[in-house]
């Protein structure tokens, strides 16, 4: 007989809105004591100690308007939040401060999540859904300069895009960003040379997230229909359909996998969170904790395997807090 799911280690309570979005940092300074950040609806970034399950600081910065992604830059003083007043704010929170020391106006009026890459110490590249609805916009940070803008070809119709991973093959190679659309298809951009590489259509609806392991070149969408797709990418850099996953219930609002490569995780519109192991796609468990849809799930990179955790944020309020190792 399979053992029965486990319930949540605990419960964060307190963001009295809707939770979009969650990032875990766990630093190297202090391993025991990881951050958790976490953005809700009414336009509040939450820091939780895990130690205390309370939150430390409440950051105000988006005119009380939904926060959709929340990330940290090398460390977890510097955080990058976005939301639905168009705006990227970029924090320094060390030594408690909390002020906005910068930001990005996207003119975006969708609810695309940017995405970070590191290329050099203290450098990061920045994809991010633009004001004309079909571009995405590649900026370097701090710098703000413009690396460039990419455009499907005329007559695509790809629609807006939904979400963006971007990567790089290994150290060195050029970064490539890997975007999500409206019309469900995923497709690989060339960032230096400003065009698309391939195109698959995954899903018949929007995608709506997407992930990617670049060990294995080897990725996985989800979107408001039934289905998980998987795809990979060959050596000429084509992406192809490896295999599809059917679900019990339609919809994904979020897909992660874990930084070891061994498992991911699904947010459903079912209110529940499913694990797979991501060599087989094998259902794992299904946690059955929130009343509502769960809008994000998050992986702690902790150095410790049996340390690691898994957050689930809700439109029922709630931030769960499991532990899958045990």
């Amino acid at each position: 007989m399979a053992l029965p799911p486990p319930d949540p280690q605990f419960v964060l309570r307190g963001t009295s809105a809707a939770v979009h979005t969650l990032h875990f940092s766990c630093g190297s300074q202090e391993p025991a004591v990881p951050v958790l950040f976490s953005g809700s609806e009414n336009g509040f970034i939450h820091v939780w100690n895990l130690k205390t399950h309370r939150v430390d600081t409440a950051l105000d910065g988006h005119g009380r308007k939904s926060v959709y992604c929340v990330e940290t830059m090398g460390g977890k003083d510097q955080l990058l939040s976005q939301g639905r007043d168009q705006r990227i704010c970029l924090w320094d929170l060390a030594e408690g401060r909390t002020a906005v020391t910068d930001s990005v106006c996207t003119e975006n009026v969708g609810f695309c999540r940017c995405s970070l890459l590191k290329v050099a110490q203290g450098r990061w590249l920045m994809a991010v859904a633009a004001k004309a609805l079909e571009e995405v916009q590649v900026l370097e940070l701090p710098s703000k300069t413009s690396v460039c803008t990419l455009k499907p070809e005329v007559g695509a119709k790809l629609g807006m895009p939904m979400c963006l991973k971007l990567w790089q093959p290994n150290c060195g190679s050029q970064p490539l960003l890997l975007a999500g659309y409206e019309d469900g298809s995923v497709v690989l951009w060339n960032l230096s040379m400003g065009k698309a590489l391939s195109q698959l259509v995954c899903h018949q609806e929007p995608v709506m997230s997407l992930d990617f392991d670049s060990e294995k070149t080897k990725g996985i969408s989800g979107s408001s229909e039934k289905v998980l797709s998987i795809w990979s990418l060959n050596e000429q850099q084509n992406l192809q359909v490896y295999k599809t996953h059917k679900l019990v219930n339609a919809g994904i609002s979020d897909i992660t996998i874990r930084p070891d490569k061994k498992i991911l995780a699904t947010a459903g519109w079912d209110h529940r969170i499913r694990i797979f192991g991501w060599k087989n796609l094998k259902p794992l468990a299904v946690l059955d904790y929130h009343t509502a849809t769960v809008h994000a799930v998050s992986f702690s990179d902790h150095k410790i395997p049996s340390e690691r955790l898994l957050a689930a944020g809700s439109k029922d309020h709630r931030i769960s807090i499991w532990s899958i190792y045990t």
